[in-house]
């Protein structure tokens, strides 16, 4: 009985072991790996049918890799690092209840919206190169509106454009851009502003809980600080104007003097006020003169060296300089694969100026003759999605209206395409998320689309 008992009882042992690994929970995450699977799979499946045997892929391919060399080449050093350093110094330097005061949520709104359209219009920056600047004052609790604003206003509102595109391609579109331009940076974000009104009303309620900011030195010097490195940055992307005679031409010729100039004023605010080691910035200076004079017509080499001597300098000076760095190695490792990404994409997709990509350009030219809806819809939305370095957006424009581009959707893409760009879009996904970079491309491309039916209407050339 004892022996019958006990070989009866083992089967059952064994179906309740059985069951009981049935029942636990399976040792695969898919949650964790259906994305990375995903990618790996995508992956495999483009590269297994790359459509090599076509010319036009492959030279979309080459015309890629040449946008992002030219944008290496002429962007990176002169736009984007010395908008990196400045970026991580609004967000070390310029206090927490300064940026709240002049630029949030609660800030007077017309003081708000004149301070971000200004300043972003002062810059004359492509859409790329503010978005470091954007980060940084939005990081440090700028509305959205005004924020906004002065990511609009910093490549739209750009000045020497405007009076390039009065003198190239007439006055009226010249005027209708100025006009557009200013407009949109303060009905944007404005519009912003409201439809996440309740966002910002948190973020005023939060702000009223803020201890005071301790400053270390007076806003005099903080304002002299960054005039200098803003001059900095103007003067060396100063690019070279279509007539050869006149102020603007004169300023370019001297360019590289006003940039070292502003270096100078830069290595003795790092004595004075950070309290660098004076030798270490003089010999920096010896440095990069004698480069200067050595390579006079690659000013890029003593230009690097000078971005290598500041980083030196920083970096190997204790307190505020080392946050300075980290500050700006922030917003470099954040924003630069997205944007060289995006500058890849946008060159396989629509090429360079002048070039082919996937998208044959025909089929742009062919789309925005005259000045219906879609023509000027159609207008916006592709040139939201290029990439025009500064001020290269008026001679293309030249050549579109030289095939038939109608006067209506030239204004849409002038309203566009210099605010936004694909890189663009991707790095400003990542600062403020899905939803509200999707409803800004939206209006930016709505409104411009509407002025340029306007334009086209009382303009038809």
């Amino acid at each position: 009985m004892g022996n019958a008992q006990v070989g009866h009882k083992e089967p059952l042992k064994e179906d309740a072991a059985e069951n009981a690994e049935e029942m636990a929970p399976s040792r695969i995450d898919w949650k964790t790996i259906r994305l990375p699977m995903s990618l790996i799979v995508g992956a495999f499946l483009v590269a297994f049918y790359l459509p090599m045997e076509s010319k036009r892929f492959t030279n979309a391919v080459m015309e890629s890799l040449s946008l992002v060399k030219w944008y290496a080449q002429e962007h990176v050093l002169l736009c984007l690092v010395p908008a990196f350093f400045i970026a991580g110094a609004i967000s070390c330097f310029v206090s927490q209840a300064a940026v709240m005061r002049y630029l949030g949520p609660a800030a007077n709104k017309a003081l708000a919206y004149g301070v971000a359209s200004v300043s972003g219009s002062i810059l004359a920056v492509c859409s790329c190169t503010v978005l470091p600047l954007f980060a940084g004052i939005w990081k440090r609790g700028a509305g959205l509106g005004p924020a906004i604003a002065f990511l609009y206003s910093g490549p739209a509102i750009n000045i020497l454009a405007i009076v390039l595109t009065a003198r190239i391609l007439g006055l009226p579109i010249g005027i209708a851009r100025a006009v557009g331009a200013v407009s949109f940076s303060v009905v944007i974000g404005l519009l912003m502003h409201f439809f996440f009104i309740k966002e910002e009303e948190e973020k005023v309620q939060a702000a009223i809980h803020m201890p005071p900011v301790e400053v270390d030195r007076p806003l005099w010097k903080n304002v002299t600080y960054f005039a200098t490195m803003v001059g900095l940055l103007i003067s060396a992307t100063w690019g070279k104007p279509a007539d050869p005679v006149g102020f603007w031409n004169a300023v370019f010729q001297i360019k590289w003097w006003l940039t070292g100039a502003f270096a100078v004023c830069l290595g003795i605010e790092l004595i004075i006020w950070f309290r660098v080691n004076t030798v270490k910035v003089v010999l920096a200076g010896i440095a990069i003169a004698a480069l200067a004079f050595l390579f006079p017509h690659e000013p890029l080499i003593a230009f690097g060296a000078g971005i290598v001597s500041l980083t030196v300098l920083i970096t190997t000076t204790r307190g505020e300089t080392e946050d300075w760095f980290m500050a700006t190695w922030d917003f470099t490792k954040q924003i630069t694969p997205l944007l060289l990404g995006g500058v890849m994409a946008a060159g396989l997709l629509l090429g360079q100026p002048g070039t082919e990509g996937i998208i044959p350009s025909e089929w742009v030219s062919n789309l925005v003759g005259g000045n219906s809806l879609g023509a000027n819809f159609f207008s916006a939305l592709v040139a939201a999605f290029m990439y025009f370095a500064t001020l290269t957006e008026v001679p293309i424009l030249q050549g579109l209206i030289g095939s038939g581009m109608g006067q209506g959707p030239a204004l849409a893409l002038l309203l566009a395409g210099p605010a936004l760009s694909l890189p663009n879009m991707l790095v400003i996904r990542s600062v403020m998320g899905t939803k509200k970079t999707f409803i800004y491309v939206c209006l930016v491309v709505v409104m411009s689309t509407f002025c340029g039916m306007v334009f086209g209407y009382y303009y038809p050339g």
